[in-house]
């Protein structure tokens, strides 16, 4: 073979390598999105607000989707069926939400800050006044752990309006929160939730529990529980729920709706 013939040899071989290289080397991966949408659907055994049943300790459906930016920007919706009786004819409650989430640097600890808007169309049937509710939180989480702090905006669930008496403004929530995933123990599939929760009501707020006469400024509620999550993303839950105030949702009613239950969940995100 002369040396012309081993030159083009040679230059062939390498344009075939190289041809073979790139037909087998991976995609590059896609590239992240600036905008996410996700949902959300559940039913429950009760819809537990802050401790204190919405249903009349009777199941809910709930569900509602999120818009997120790359940013931390986010808007959402959340519904879910409520009592009618609790909400002077409202039978669904439709909240809205936007805020911002992040992390502060390295140090592993993440905040989010926003607002929600809780509404309750058909709560201002029959000369009713109606009833929603606004509120702005700031919340921060390390790890498994989460804090986050709700006020509200002017006349907290317009009890004030409905009830009259002192403003209900200055009423506050705060809401302790912790998730573990047993995975990290040996248990694939499993978790466990925990949450304590402190609500200080101003004003027209204060609850009046069904076997006293003086109202209360304030309670505690809490729940323990624990999920499983199956291959095809579906979550099943366990909770227990309880609060420190005895809470009937009328008068004429024998349901004491904030005392210690079970709530049994399915849902899944998608």
């Amino acid at each position: 073979m002369n040396k012309t013939k081993l030159a083009l040899a040679s230059l062939l071989a390498i344009a075939s390598a190289s041809a073979f290289s790139q037909a087998a080397a991976p995609a590059a991966p896609a590239p992240t999105p600036e905008w996410t949408i996700t949902g959300n659907a559940g039913l429950f055994s009760d819809y537990r607000f802050r401790g204190i049943s919405q249903t009349d300790k009777k199941p809910a459906f709930q569900g509602g989707f999120d818009v997120a930016h790359s940013s931390g920007l986010y808007i959402g919706n959340w519904n879910s069926n409520v009592d009618s009786d609790y909400y002077t004819g409202a039978n669904i409650e439709m909240d809205f939400y936007a805020g911002f989430k992040g992390a502060v640097a390295d140090t592993g600890v993440g905040y989010d800050i926003g607002a929600i808007y809780y509404y309750y169309p058909g709560s201002a049937r029959n000369s009713q006044p109606g009833i929603d509710n606004k509120e702005i939180y700031v919340g921060a989480s390390y790890g498994p752990v989460s804090a986050k702090v709700y006020v509200p905006i002017g006349d907290f669930f317009s009890a004030q309006r409905n009830y009259g008496g002192k403003s209900a403004s200055g009423s506050f929530y705060i809401d302790l929160s912790g998730a573990y995933d047993l995975a990290n123990v040996g248990a694939p599939g499993f978790g466990v939730v925990a949450h304590l929760g402190y609500q200080d009501l101003k004003g027209a707020a204060k609850l009046t529990p069904y076997n006293k006469t003086k109202a209360e400024d304030s309670y505690l509620d809490w729940k323990l529980g624990a999920t499983y999550t199956f291959g095809n993303g579906f979550v099943a839950a366990l909770s227990y729920i309880d609060t420190d105030i005895d809470l009937k949702n009328t008068a004429a009613s024998t349901r004491i709706i904030s005392g210690a239950t079970g709530v049994f969940s399915v849902s899944k995100s998608f």
